[in-house]
């Protein structure tokens, strides 16, 4: 028998990514307890982008506009660009209102406010305990569980907590990592930038899109965020220092060809350092690594705070699987396996942008009239790039890849019910996995089978009982009658001449450890 614990999951860390965690896994009904050091939420951005398969995680838990509902309405005009030093459009995309997740792609908003927000609906839930200002000191598991050693910073008391699960969100310096003695894989992107936020004024004539700026003199982002906020990062340049760059002086004299210091105030001027790297290994035991802790992007994507958002999404649908019985622990083993090589890719991805750029800058510099083509080209927005697939963990690893659906998000149409009603299609899959078919016929599958689904707290979809009214049902059923889809709405499997529903549904069995 386990022995008796204080908590089901212990969360260091209480960003957006252990706020977001909090969320979801009180949701799941498990007992969490999430430990931040500093005692009130960071009042400054960081993170500014929101993508839609991170709302429509929310969605699944009946919050999905709720989170939305804190980031900038789609405008007219959003879109993101690569441009000349005269910040001509070279290429780009339009950022549309609706996405293949269902909702938008991207979303700026402000982070203070989301995390605001996250802490709110986490403080909302019976089995949930949120503690700001308090420091975990020491972490070591046993065959108690995983305890932790946790000071009260305003009192100077301590006390040992334990839980079945650890996670540590605790960013970029993450003690968490330290402590377990894991060290980074570097990706080969370090450059120091300078990042500037200011709140515009109503007389401010900006560009009403994002542009990644290829200026030969300098490489520039400017960021179209959520109103009235902007943001710009200005690659240093080699004689360039911190301390000089971050000077209120030198950043009116950067930000002079975009608009006059009286249409705006500084918000924040700060250097980073732009990292490319992933964790060694993303757990020790018991113990978890997420977000920045396990991974480092630089900007240009939007992704840092995604993908740890990402993590504990996958986190958040196994451990309960595993606290309750249901599946065994060796389920957990498909963390790493599923997260490591899909944040590496964006990583990959993000770094291939900002080398794009680089590109960009020198055909300029060398007079060349358009802008090349190849392999650096189709890293940038709009060229048929998307987000990377998983490749491993609980899926049917075999059809993954050549244009295949297994291992990509499942597309989510808003789509009319046989009643009438109007709703997203995850609505109809319900929170669990789902077999979705294109008629019931598709649907067919043994009593052991269904007893699998269940055992998940699955459902079935025939497609033939839907109308699609906005968006697209999910190309793969031009060539396959069914697939299983997961929590997290990666597509587990499909069926295809070698493998029937009953085959995948075993194969969910397998890949899930679910105990006997």
């Amino acid at each position: 028998m386990t022995p008796a614990s204080d908590v089901d999951v212990a969360l260091v860390g209480l960003g957006p990514v252990g706020a977001g965690a909090a969320v979801l896994l009180g949701h799941a009904g498990l007992r969490v307890a999430a430990f931040e050091r500093a005692p009130d939420i960071y009042d400054l951005p960081r993170a500014v982008g929101l993508d839609g398969e991170i709302v429509r995680a929310f969605q699944r838990i009946g919050l999905g506009h709720e989170v939305e509902g804190v980031t900038q309405p789609h405008r007219d005009g959003d879109a993101v660009w690569f441009t000349d030093s005269k910040r001509r459009a070279l290429f780009g995309a339009e950022l549309l209102p609706h996405g293949v997740n269902g909702w938008r792609d991207i979303a700026f908003f402000d982070q203070p406010e989301l995390e605001a927000l996250l802490r709110d609906l986490a403080g909302r839930l019976p089995g949930v305990a949120l503690h700001t200002g308090h420091e975990v000191l020491d972490i070591r598991e046993d065959e108690r569980g995983v305890r932790l050693k946790v000071r009260d910073l305003a009192t100077g008391a301590e006390r040992e907590v334990t839980a079945r699960y650890v996670i540590g969100c605790d960013g970029a310096s993450s003690f968490v990592r330290k402590r377990l003695g894991i060290g980074w894989q570097s990706l080969g992107y370090d450059q120091e930038w300078l990042v500037v936020d200011i709140v515009q004024t109503a007389e401010a004539r900006l560009p009403t899109h994002t542009m990644q700026v290829c200026d030969p003199a300098r490489l520039t982002t400017y960021v179209h965020t959520k109103d009235p906020y902007r943001r710009w990062e200005f690659r240093l340049l080699p004689d360039e220092t911190r301390e000089e760059m971050a000077q209120p002086e030198r950043v009116h004299e950067l930000l002079a060809s975009w608009l006059p210091p009286e249409h705006y105030t500084l918000r924040r001027a700060v250097v980073y350092q732009f990292h490319a790297a992933t964790a060694e290994r993303w757990r020790t035991g018991n113990v978890f690594l997420a977000g920045d802790a396990a991974h480092q992007t630089p900007p240009f994507l939007g992704q840092g705070m995604n993908a740890g958002l990402r993590d504990v999404i996958n986190l958040a649908w196994k451990l309960p699987l595993v606290l309750d019985g249901t599946a065994a622990p060796s389920l957990l083993d498909s963390y790493a396996a599923e997260r490591d090589g899909h944040a590496r890719d964006l990583v990959e991805w993000a770094v291939a942008i900002g080398q794009l750029m680089e590109t960009l800058a020198a055909a300029e510099a060398a007079g060349q009239g358009q802008p090349p083509t190849g392999e650096h080209v189709s890293a940038g927005y709009g060229q048929g790039r998307t987000v990377p697939p998983l490749r491993g963990g609980v899926i049917v690893e075999e059809q993954v890849g050549d244009g295949n659906a297994t291992g990509h998000l499942f597309r989510q149409p808003t789509v009319r019910t046989t009643a009438g009603e109007d709703v997203m299609l995850d609505e109809l899959l319900g929170p669990g996995f789902a077999v979705v078919g294109r008629t019931g016929a598709d649907l067919a599958m043994s009593e052991a089978s269904r007893r699998i689904l269940t055992r998940l707290g699955g459902r079935t979809v025939s497609l033939a009982n839907v109308d699609t009214r906005l968006g697209k049902v999910d190309a793969l059923f031009e060539k396959h009658a069914a697939a299983i889809v997961r929590p997290d709405r990666y597509v587990f499997g499909v069926t295809d001449e070698h493998l029937s529903l009953d085959d995948l549904a075993h194969r969910l069995s397998a890949s899930m450890h679910l105990s006997a």
